[in-house]
């Protein structure tokens, strides 16, 4: 029987994580730019975010949705300027200079993971989607036992961990085929990308 909540869980995880936000743009720039394990490391940090968010829906802590429902402004302002910030970076990072250093193995995963962490916490709004969710499929009610609600969650993590994985993997599949001018071009396009992200982030605490 617990295997089921736990088979729920990951699918909710998976479905939940395939949309290419701004953080998917980001780990598929990193996956070409710097390899597999930077990708990778950073879709672990969306997938823990992404836990701690099944976590707050799962039990209810109606005091952590009432404080995201009030700091909402706040938060997706903070939000938009950090893609903002990230995406001008990109946009302005040289692929060689990239490439050398990840090869010097300078590449810091630890700034990789925290950078996309404190990325998808910056939106919070996430945690409605796993209410909404949990509730159209009946995986959470009030007489939920903690092992349930601990399955769901682990569940959430891995399959959130799976889809991160399989990203990487077909991204870092076809690596090797980019060539330098390409790699230019996707930094120019994953850095508007994400700076569009960021604006209409920005722009949405205005027009609502």
């Amino acid at each position: 029987m617990g295997v089921e909540f736990l088979i729920k869980g990951l699918i909710v995880g998976f479905l939940a994580s395939i949309p290419l936000g701004p953080v998917g743009v980001l780990c598929i720039q990193r996956t070409i730019n710097k390899g597999r394990y930077s990708g990778l490391i950073s879709g672990m940090g969306a997938a823990t975010v992404d836990m701690f968010f099944a976590l707050v829906a799962a039990l209810g802590l109606t005091y952590i949705i009432n404080f995201i429902e009030e700091k909402q402004f706040f938060i997706q302002l903070i939000g938009g300027g950090v893609l903002i910030f990230l995406g001008t970076k990109i946009f302005n990072t040289n692929p060689i200079k990239q490439i050398r250093k990840h090869r010097r193995k300078k590449n810091k995963l630890i700034e990789d993971y925290l950078s996309v962490l404190f990325l998808t916490l910056s939106n919070p709004l996430a945690v409605f989607l796993f209410i909404a969710a949990f509730a159209g499929i009946g995986m959470v009610t009030s007489n939920d036992s903690s092992l349930k609600s601990s399955l769901i969650i682990l569940g959430v993590f891995l399959g959130a961990t799976l889809w991160w994985l399989t990203l990487t993997f077909l991204i870092d599949f076809f690596r090797k085929h980019f060539r330098l001018k390409q790699l230019w071009w996707i930094n120019k396009i994953a850095g508007v990308l994400i700076i569009v992200f960021g604006v209409a982030a920005m722009l949405s605490v205005f027009f609502k």
